[in-house]
């Protein structure tokens, strides 16, 4: 049975424990539509994050090469480049401070900060309501 001090060193120890890991999920909206973000495991998707935690950032963004969406974030963020091939659903850093979101296949050194699962090339366009500039806001919410 507790008691009183055992209450008060329970309450002590959950008060200096470490905060709860970092949530490994973001979500995206565009217009009124959402979808969520598995965040890679990286210092630059950690980074983004950090960045998206302390308040919701919006990008303006554009269709690239038939194949993505890209914006500038309007700050850096560490890079972790390594060769990849891209599929529908993936978010990509690329130089550090531009966001893509990939509706199609692309291979370069590219810096992954996350996956929008088991989205297609239709399913991505659909979302973004095709092709042409649309704002995406990146939310932890």
């Amino acid at each position: 049975m507790w008691n009183f001090f055992g209450l008060i060193g329970l309450f002590v120890a959950l008060q200096s424990a470490p905060a709860i890991a970092q949530e490994d999920t973001m979500k995206i909206y565009c217009g009124n539509k959402s979808l969520n973000i598995e965040l890679a495991d990286n210092s630059s998707a950690k980074a983004f994050a950090e960045k998206v935690s302390s308040g919701d950032i919006t990008v303006k963004m554009s269709d690239y090469g038939n194949f993505e969406k890209t914006g500038s974030l309007g700050f850096d963020l560490p890079k972790a480049d390594e060769n990849i091939t891209t599929s529908a659903g993936d978010v990509i850093l690329y130089l550090g401070n531009t966001i893509a979101i990939y509706y199609d296949t692309n291979s370069w050194n590219f810096t992954r900060i996350g996956r929008i699962p088991n989205m297609t090339r239709q399913q991505m366009l659909d979302f973004f309501g095709g092709y042409g500039d649309v704002e995406v806001t990146f939310s932890v919410k």
